[in-house]
């Protein structure tokens, strides 16, 4: 805010101190009043009781220089001064009385003023504490419109869910099947130059069989989709939630989750198995080729392997992560995309936080399932 006038002179912001009189001088503006601040903090002002500041020298004020003004004169009066303002010009008076009101005060008070590190967590678990709640609260919503969807098929929107499978499923196939592919060389070829060292070049099977399906085919898969979609689907609901259309959507009676919600997740829990059984082929092929190369173990000899080296549940437990994986994912970029309040950059900063929690969910729950399954022995 700048009360300067077009004709005022560019004269730097000075002052003369005679005794009880201070004369302030010049352009009292941001860009004037550079060295103004540190001569301020160091000058010795007189002992008496009184202090006069003449502005009628002042060609130019805004809000820095008020600030700064107003600064001396409060230190002043907590010396014992008593202070008076004499020859400012009434726009001048107008602003200092805006910035010593107490509003301004207390605004510029808890800029300055840092929480502790127990206010800062405290925060930190009321706002977890709270999500947590909103969280279970969506989750319930859900439950009750598959509910609802269930007593009666018609409500389901096949068409939604086909389109959410290609985009969610077929879409992803290249980069899937790329990086479980590069994968299982990687793990073969750092398999290899260990196995070679005890002539054990076949049990390079063993080892891309086990790793690529139990753990790795639907872990990687999981992460990619939920780049690729959980952020997609909060970032359609939060755009859509900012332009207003889900309030649309309830006023001519659509419930927003059934419509939006319910595709998503029954889309994703169908497409993510058949994506993870694509990474398990092409992660054992990235293997097989790399045992090839630097193993000199065929492609007969490899799979006959690992026939023996595998069981069903071996396959059937990275298969059967992957529809929890599908729920936390859609789960969690629904929630996040209604949680979008206000403009676009909330889009961004939920879509991005749906990244982030899909993926350490899905590690947490690819943890929580390695220990159940240790335990019963699977």
């Amino acid at each position: 805010m700048s009360l300067e006038s077009s004709t005022a002179s560019e004269v730097d912001a000075d002052f003369h101190r005679a005794h009880d009189m201070v004369r302030c001088t010049g352009s009292w503006t941001i860009g004037h009043i550079a060295t103004l601040e540190r001569r301020l903090d160091h000058t010795t002002w007189p002992i008496c009781a009184e202090i006069v500041f003449d502005g009628s020298a002042v060609t130019a004020m805004d809000t820095a220089g008020a600030w700064l003004l107003h600064r001396a004169l409060r230190t002043l009066e907590g010396s014992g001064h008593r202070v008076l303002l004499q020859g400012f010009r009434a726009k001048y008076e107008a602003l200092f009385a805006m910035i010593g009101s107490p509003d301004v005060e207390v605004a510029l008070a808890g800029t300055v003023s840092m929480p502790s590190l127990l206010e800062r967590v405290g925060a930190f678990a009321w706002q977890g504490g709270q999500q947590g709640i909103k969280l279970l609260s969506f989750v319930g919503e859900i439950a009750m419109a598959a509910g609802r969807c269930a007593a009666r098929p018609i409500r389901i929107r096949w068409r939604p869910i086909l389109y959410n499978i290609r985009t969610a499923g077929f879409d992803a196939l290249p980069i899937t099947g790329l990086l479980c592919f590069l994968m299982g060389i990687v793990i073969a070829y750092q398999g290899a130059t260990q196995l070679q060292r005890y002539g054990a070049n076949i049990f390079v099977a063993d080892l891309v069989g086990l790793a690529m399906l139990r753990e790795l085919s639907p872990l990687l898969t999981a992460i990619i989709v939920a780049g690729r979609s959980g952020s997609a689907y909060a970032a359609q609901i939060g755009t859509m939630k900012v332009t207003e259309e889900i309030d649309a959507l309830r006023t001519v009676g659509i419930v927003p989750i059934e419509l939006l919600v319910l595709p998503k997740i029954i889309a994703l829990t169908i497409a993510l198995p058949l994506l993870t059984v694509y990474a398990d082929v092409l992660g054992v092929s990235g293997g097989m080729l790399m045992a090839r190369t630097e193993l000199a173990v065929n492609h007969t000899v490899f799979l006959d392997r690992l026939q023996h080296a595998l069981r069903l549940s071996d396959y059937l437990v990275g298969i059967g992560k992957a529809p929890v994986f599908a729920g936390i994912i859609a789960v969690i970029g629904c929630f996040q995309g209604f949680q979008v309040a206000g403009d676009a950059e909330s889009v961004g900063r939920r879509t991005t936080v749906s990244v982030v929690q899909s993926i350490f969910l899905v590690i947490v729950a690819d943890a929580l399932f390695s220990v159940i399954f240790n335990y019963l022995g699977i």
